[in-house]
């Protein structure tokens, strides 16, 4: 198994640790100045584990995020915030389905990313637990 969001008895598998890595460089990268700015709950998040009680904080930052990046086509993905000059391991051979930025990051097991996150999100700030990334 891969990366994974956990809420207590909740796992959710993410995918590798590169591609939930490019997942916040892209965020980053495309609607932030600076690392976490903007969606400090989310980056937090990204760093190991958000308490419940800014899980709902973190929630309406992936809201702006979901919005945001549909104003970004495929193209602009950020593989690597570090290292911009690296490329997704398929390149540029994407599904039609995938119109933006939105809904380009879909998790190993066949879900949009931001949809897993704000399910994650919402049993933490529901149940009350800690939601973690291991």
């Amino acid at each position: 198994m891969g990366v994974v969001i956990k809420v207590g008895s909740i796992i959710d598998e993410i995918g590798t640790g590169d591609f939930l890595h490019a997942f916040f460089s892209t965020v980053s990268g495309t609607l932030e100045d600076e690392w976490g700015k903007r969606f400090p709950s989310l980056m937090k998040l990204y760093a190991g584990s958000l308490p419940y009680e800014q899980a709902s904080m973190a929630l309406a930052e992936l809201a702006a995020v979901r919005t945001g990046l549909t104003d970004f086509a495929p193209d602009c993905v950020i593989w690597d915030i570090e290292d911009r000059t690296k490329t997704p391991p398929w390149g540029g051979n994407i599904s039609a389905d995938i119109t933006n930025l939105s809904n380009y990051f879909v998790s190993s097991t066949g879900r949009y990313l931001i949809d897993l996150l704000q399910e994650g999100l919402e049993a933490s700030r529901d149940e009350r637990r800690v939601a973690e990334i291991v």
